[in-house]
């Protein structure tokens, strides 16, 4: 009976586990238990993905629990005092030699598709340059009059300022200029790095990739909703690794296009001016009909 009650408990934290809905879109949650919710089709497969191997190896982990039980119970020395001597059973061998042979290629297989899937950059809508530095991020927009800025992480008094805008505003996360994009495009990202190797990684994305001095690599991403995403540097860079965030906010063509002209000229302008822009888009939502209707459900 303790034997069932773990089993189902142990059942229990795979389901939690593996749930979406466990888990924050664009930054983590607190106590969240899962991944954070796949906003890209790169992050949708990785998902699936790791699904379906959580369940694989709970089902093996199981079964030889099961396993171990029953021959603690059925062989010990007060149960079966008189111990058999086989040493070989050839159908048990070839069975525990062949399954996990099946298992590996079972999940090789998808694995490898996964791999090429995020390899294989589809047709670019535009382009992003990502350079890492000791410690901050630097970006330019090669397809857009050469936009470039540094993204540093907002701290203390500039955290405060960015709050009375942007209420969301993630300790350790915000930055003092964010990428945009423009939703439902494919965009690829040049990543390299100005000293040490850095990485830039963004878990709603599933997009993860190394930028090394003197070496370009390149990654992409394709999110259909609006919204701020963040990341960080994922690679041990020196003592201030964890504070160098990535912020990439997906707003609608219009606010891109209205953005990139006004960042020609000033970045710091044009981020304040996008984020008063979306600032006003949620006031009008939150004192719409639409949004009371949606509250009540």
């Amino acid at each position: 009976m303790r034997l069932l009650t773990g089993v189902a408990a142990l059942m229990g934290i795979v389901v939690l586990a593996g749930s979406a809905a466990a888990a924050g879109i664009g930054q983590p949650d607190p106590w969240q238990m899962g991944l954070q919710q796949a906003v890209t089709p790169i992050m949708e497969k990785i998902e699936s993905f790791h699904t379906g191997l959580l369940w694989l190896i709970t089902i093996i982990s199981v079964f030889v629990l099961i396993l171990l039980a029953y021959v603690a119970l059925k062989f010990n020395a007060k149960a079966n005092p008189v111990p058999s001597k086989t040493t070989h059973n050839t159908f048990i061998e070839v069975v525990w030699t062949v399954v996990p042979v099946l298992i590996l290629l079972a999940v090789a297989i998808p694995s490898f598709r996964l791999l090429y899937f995020q390899r294989d950059i589809p047709e670019a809508d535009m382009t992003i340059k990502a350079t890492g530095h000791q410690w901050y991020w630097s970006y330019e927009y090669p397809d857009h009059n050469d936009v470039s800025f540094d993204s540093l992480m907002l701290e203390d008094e500039d955290l405060a300022e960015r709050r009375k805008i942007d209420p969301g505003a993630p300790r350790l996360l915000a930055v003092d200029n964010e990428v945009v994009v423009p939703a439902g495009k494919t965009v690829r990202v040049i990543v390299t790095a100005a000293d040490v190797i850095h990485n830039f990684a963004m878990p709603s994305f599933g997009t993860k990739m190394d930028g090394i001095p003197g070496r370009l690599n390149e990654t992409w991403f394709k999110v259909d909703r609006e919204g701020v995403y963040y990341g960080q540097c994922s690679e041990l860079c020196g003592i201030k690794h964890a504070y160098m965030p990535i912020a990439v906010r997906v707003v609608s063509q219009e606010k891109f296009d209205a953005w990139v002209k006004a960042a020609e000229d000033d970045v710091e302008k044009a981020q304040m001016d996008l984020l008063a822009a979306v600032a006003d888009d949620k006031k009008k939502l939150a004192t719409s009909g639409k949004f009371k209707l949606v509250s009540k459900q």
